[in-house]
């Protein structure tokens, strides 16, 4: 029977049916920070059991840590416990590949895997983070678990799972210009909402998926989990193999072609059955921007504030009423006439090498709004933050008015120092605009590195398609 690509990837993984829709299945890759694990290790330890596979462990610290400089320590007292909780954990362990904070290696775990070669096709990995979706640009089978599924693997490297169905989104077409990977992504949540993937695995194809960098690709996956996916997934081809040659932790010259002859059968099958379908075309893609607080909130740059009255789910109606009472804004009101206070440009959706490298081409020879409070640009990684200050971007960023920082989660979900105080409206690149999710009280409005570039110009959110022209 011809297979989806899901289904590759879970028959290949597992190990014993438990009932009609669940399995136990084996995990590859086990990826580890310090705030969802600190009571695993602690579990494990009570229970006096032993790490099953530590080879399979891949930790850094990214949630707290602190990003600017280091010397002034870590200010917050549960954050520093948590860190220093992950650095005894780790210490304990020799096989583990750990990248801890501070060293040049430390980042974002879902940055620093895939750019490594760690994250690789047909592996099974997990992460105490809803966003391990991202991996699945690489044909893994990636997700996110509870502290308690941490402690399981730890001991197991297995886990107890229901299988999802199959879901596929194909994407016809050419991107516009000024139009990106995180307005794709928007677009999908946008049409089918925050629970229309619920109990499915997305795979993206298409014209548009194939034409996608795996930069660009990650970004999707990324934001898969947004749409109530379990995960998203791209099938295996020559911009995956090109990727991954000759990465550190790639498959060595002597296992290469093996390695590349079995990542290129990570394919649907033609005539594979998905559940659901639904089919795009990229061209009608536009640069979109939240206005509430979930990511289905979206509309375009050009449009305006939407009006609750015109919904006739009362349940929607009143979602949306109260949106709009937290982010203070009113019907009808122009997306462009909405001024910012601070615009962050990172996270694990947004802050590798491209993204970097779009904002600086936008921002070059420019300044930011003077009346912005704080405009902060955050590598995914040591290696980004390298490479970046490598090809010259930071003396561009900093030239521009914006803080160059180091590598870390930062104001994605401020859980450090770095977040919004009540009231301060934010244009962020992150993947969630939940209430509080960067601050208690702040206000988010999810949208592609570019907007956020011009944005920051501007002082306003601004149709980069504009600016462009």
């Amino acid at each position: 029977m011809p297979s989806t690509l899901y289904d590759k990837l879970w028959e290949s993984h597992k190990i014993q049916d438990l009932d009609e829709d669940e399995a136990l299945i084996y995990i590859d890759k086990h990826l580890i920070n310090e705030v969802t694990s600190p009571q695993a290790f602690a579990g494990m330890r009570a229970k006096s059991r032993q790490i099953w596979s530590e080879s399979s462990i891949v930790a850094t610290a990214d949630h707290n840590t602190p990003t600017t400089d280091p010397k002034a320590g870590v200010s917050d007292d549960l954050a520093k416990a948590q860190i220093a909780a992950l650095d005894d954990n780790l210490k304990r362990l020799t096989g583990a590949e750990y990248f801890p904070y501070p060293s040049n290696e430390q980042g974002i775990v879902h940055v620093i895997g895939p750019e490594l070669g760690i994250t690789q096709p047909g592996l099974t990995i997990v992460c105490g983070d809803s966003h391990t979706s991202t991996h699945g640009a690489f044909s893994a089978l990636a997700f996110g678990i509870g502290t308690s599924d941490v402690e399981h693997v730890l001991a197991t490297q297995t886990l107890a799972l229901k299988k999802s169905k199959n879901y596929r989104v194909s994407v016809s077409g050419c991107l516009p210009t000024g139009v990106y990977a995180k307005d794709l992504a928007m677009h999908v949540i946008k049409t089918i909402g925050t629970a229309g993937a619920t109990g499915h695995v997305i795979e993206f194809a298409g014209q548009a998926i194939q034409a996608l960098s795996m930069e660009a690709r990650m970004t999707l996956c990324n934001m898969a989990i947004e749409a109530g996916a379990r995960t998203g997934l791209v099938g295996v081809d020559e911009t995956t193999v090109q990727y991954l040659k000759g990465r550190p932790k790639s498959p060595s010259a002597s296992f290469w072609s093996k390695a590349v002859n079995y990542w290129t059968s990570l394919n649907t099958d033609e005539g594979a059955v998905f559940d659901k379908s639904l089919s795009l075309d990229a061209g009608e893609v536009v640069p979109l921007v939240t206005w509430g607080t979930s990511p289905e909130m979206v509309v375009p740059v050009t449009e305006v504030v939407p009006d609750p009255e015109k919904l006739d789910d009362p349940i929607k109606r009143a979602g949306c009423e109260r949106a709009l009472r937290y982010m203070g804004l009113e019907p009808g009101q122009r997306m462009q006439d909405i001024r910012l206070d601070k615009v962050f440009i990172g996270s694990c959706t947004n802050s590798r090498i491209e993204d970097l490298r779009i904002v600086a081409e936008l921002v070059k020879g420019r300044r930011i709004a003077e009346h912005l409070k704080q405009a902060l640009i955050v590598p995914g990684s040591g290696a980004v933050k390298q490479q970046a200050e490598h090809e010259g971007l930071d003396k561009i960023f900093v030239e521009a008015g914006f803080e160059w920082r180091r590598p870390g989660c930062s104001m994605c979900l401020g859980m450090n120092d770095d977040r919004l105080l009540p009231g301060e409206r934010c244009a962020s690149t992150s993947n969630r605009n939940f209430e509080g999710r960067q601050g208690q009280g702040g206000r988010s409005h999810l949208m592609s590195p570019a907007t956020a570039a011009v944005s920051a110009l501007h002082g306003f959110i601004t149709d980069v398609q504009e600016h462009l022209s």
